[in-house]
């Protein structure tokens, strides 16, 4: 049995048409600006936080050292 459609249904639909369309669009833009933001992000600022994370490894690893070499 084919369910009837009535004109409440078919205004609600025609109303989300450009709702749905809108959606659409904003979704990959705002994964393109984010990426597009992300690869700024990592090309301009990589070096920083990698130097910063070497410094910090290598201040843990004197810290581990320092007990190995009191026992």
């Amino acid at each position: 049995m084919i369910p009837a459609i009535n004109n409440e249904q078919i205004a609600w639909a025609a109303q989300s048409t450009p709702l749905s369309a809108l959606v659409w669009w904003l979704i990959p833009l705002t994964a393109l600006v984010g990426a597009t933001l992300y690869v700024l992000w990592v090309t301009r600022f990589q070096d920083k936080y990698e130097n910063q994370t070497e410094r910090s490894v290598g201040k843990f690893k004197k810290f581990q050292d320092s007990f190995k070499n009191s026992e």
